[in-house]
């Protein structure tokens, strides 16, 4: 069986699932992986690495003539002129994040990209339909990488916006696989974003330690940090982190100059490990390919056995 919705139709992939923009991580390697399995690939810009970005999709195009796209976040921008940047790229699909959307959809959209903003909130996503965007990536508060301190869960969160707004929601926080997906779509969304899941996939560029502690840790291994500071941030359980914990005055981002070295060298206790609360569901490191499959026949599967258990007549 195939996928048909709007999100497939608009951003043309035949599997309604993307990959987070994870800064340094979402890079031409793993996300022309993703594209290559019938997803949505997307290519960071957070690292602020412009000169190496442009590299990065020069590079996709060499891997993959499937669709792919680049996410902006605001938060983390350090050239003035990111939007002529992304613009310049020819990429069709961005989305925007950590910010304002007043502050990048207009000019996206009169080039004409189709733009998704990544909102924790209700408030946020009426104001970024109101501001015109395309479509909105609803994240949960169970995600990894940087939140809103306010925290919400998915199953509150995706359900809530859904009542509000009718444009296109990919859901992100707490996907996995095919089940969760059928889960997320019963409660308003056509797609579904992974982060964590790509992380410990075997295109992934991080070091084998940081996997490996992955498919390691129980649900309960990830801590919520900055709870006083913004942006707050999932991450990985360590000593480090679970000192930050108890530290709620100190700001965890400033654990992130030694991101490389745990990132690529394997130093878990060098920085944070950006991570979701489904690394206690993930037991091994997979190729994209095989991940993507597996979302697609799960999530038909489900539907099946949801539709024969409870018919609706």
């Amino acid at each position: 069986m195939k996928f048909d919705n709007r999100i497939t139709r608009l951003l043309g992939v035949d599997i309604p699932l993307l990959q987070a923009p994870m800064g340094w991580i979402a890079r031409a390697p793993l996300a022309s992986a993703v594209s290559n399995a019938g997803a949505m690939g997307i290519i960071e810009t957070s690292s602020g690495e412009l000169d190496q970005i442009r590299i990065e999709i020069k590079t996709m195009r060499e891997l993959t003539d499937k669709p792919f796209g680049v996410n902006i976040a605001q938060a983390f921008v350090r050239d003035p002129d990111i939007v002529d940047f992304v613009i310049d790229q020819g990429v069709r699909f961005v989305t925007t994040s950590a910010g304002n959307p007043e502050k990048y959809t207009a000019k996206l959209k009169d080039a004409g990209l189709t733009v998704f903003h990544v909102v924790p909130s209700l408030a946020a996503a009426i104001k970024a339909v109101e501001c015109g965007v395309d479509g909105l990536v609803v994240e949960g508060g169970e995600g990894g990488g940087f939140k809103n301190p306010r925290e919400v869960s998915t199953m509150v969160l995706l359900p809530l916006i859904r009542s509000a707004v009718d444009v296109p929601i990919i859901a992100a926080g707490g996907f996995i696989d095919g089940a969760t997906m059928a889960a997320g779509f019963a409660l308003g969304a056509e797609a579904v974003q992974m982060g964590t899941r790509m992380v410990s996939s075997a295109e992934s560029p991080v070091h084998q330690n940081w996997k490996d502690a992955i498919v390691n840790a129980a649900e309960t291994d990830t801590v919520f940090l900055n709870r006083q500071h913004s942006p707050a941030l999932r991450a990985l359980r360590t000593e480090k982190t679970s000192r930050l914990e108890n530290e709620p005055d100190t700001n965890a981002l400033s654990e992130f100059k030694s991101l490389q070295e745990l990132y690529f060298g394997g130093d878990m206790e060098a920085s944070i490990a950006l991570t979701g609360q489904v690394c206690g569901r993930i037991d091994s490191v997979r190729p994209v390919a095989d991940i993507v499959a597996d979302v697609q026949r799960e999530f038909f599967a489900t539907v099946h056995q949801l539709g024969s258990q409870y018919p609706a007549n």
